[in-house]
């Protein structure tokens, strides 16, 4: 029987490090249940992908199980296994449920400087050593992704090699700010500056500094997954920093106003909206947030609710 968690590989498309991880996870799930029902997985029958995903389709929506589909598909081809993603009984199903399940989308709530700064408080404890590990790397990742307005893709692609401190402040390399694919990143890269804050506690270059200093790492990722222990793992992924966000605005009791969502987006979010309270020019706020749209930056400026 084939492996449930690495199929032989076949030549295929490559898929960005988080892609694979979230194909890994729904396939991992894919199998655990055909296990349960006593069903083969590799191959798997249309008709028992089609009783998987309907079983699904009320905690993952439509984009979720066209998600989950997909994870099964790659990974039936990865062993060499014929898939059409044209199945007639599995299209019907994602179909009817497009239609039935048609959610609006909730906005990223802002994350302005006065909800960084409690969400910072979160971090404070520091006993030393390892053990301080968790807080230090939290706060140093919070206050840079709201500083610079950052992406959460940007803000876990961020390595060594790319910040360049001063005595003003802070210089970051974003490379390859919107692609999945490792061999464009040297093709598109553009650089900001965050500057250094005037008060120590919500600073995001000393706090970088010290999560550095503390960390030693010199090379390679700067925002690693950690253990409970502190212990360094491999790069922090998108989904990670999301997790981080959930777990420190629970610490403090920060919630989402109705009809938004609490998102890493919203550090983005209020840094651009921030901006443009304080008066900058749509320019400079564009050139700042990487922005070539207008309409895309205008969608930024201050509304009202922000989390409370």
């Amino acid at each position: 029987m084939e492996s449930r968690d690495r199929p032989q590989a076949a030549a295929q498309k490559p898929l960005s490090a988080t892609t694979l991880k979230i194909y890994a996870d729904d396939w991992r799930a894919f199998c655990d249940w055909c296990a349960a029902q006593n069903a083969s997985y590799l191959p798997a029958l249309s008709a028992t992908v089609a009783a998987y995903l309907t079983m699904r389709q009320n905690n993952l929506g439509g984009s979720g199980l066209r998600v989950a589909h997909a994870a099964i598909a790659f990974h039936h081809r990865q062993a060499g296994l014929a898939w059409s993603s044209t199945d007639p009984v599995i299209a019907t199903l994602l179909r009817d449920v497009a239609k039935t399940q048609t959610r609006a989308v909730r906005p990223a709530a802002a994350l302005t400087a006065t909800e960084i700064a409690l969400l910072l408080s979160s971090c404070d404890h520091d006993p030393g050593g390892r053990a301080g590990f968790l807080n230090l790397r939290d706060r140093a990742l919070l206050s840079i992704g709201f500083a610079g307005g950052l992406r959460r893709s940007e803000l876990v692609a961020l390595d060594c090699e790319d910040l360049d401190f001063t005595t003003a402040g802070l210089t970051l390399r974003i490379r390859n700010p919107r692609s999945d694919q490792p061999s464009a990143a040297a093709s598109s890269s553009s650089s900001l500056i965050v500057s250094r804050g005037t008060q120590a506690e919500t600073c995001p270059v000393q706090a970088m500094e010290i999560w550095l200093r503390r960390s030693g790492i010199e090379y390679g990722p700067i925002f690693p997954r950690l253990t409970a222990a502190g212990t360094i793992e491999a790069r922090l992924t998108g989904n990670g920093v999301w997790k981080i966000l959930r777990r420190r605005a629970a610490q403090v009791g920060l919630q989402a106003p109705a009809g938004q969502r609490l998102s890493p987006h919203g550090m983005r979010a209020g840094f651009i909206a921030e901006a443009y309270g304080k008066g900058a020019a749509e320019a400079e706020v564009m050139a700042q947030a990487r922005q070539k749209d207008r309409s895309t930056a205008r969608r930024y400026r201050p509304r009202a609710g922000s989390p409370a």
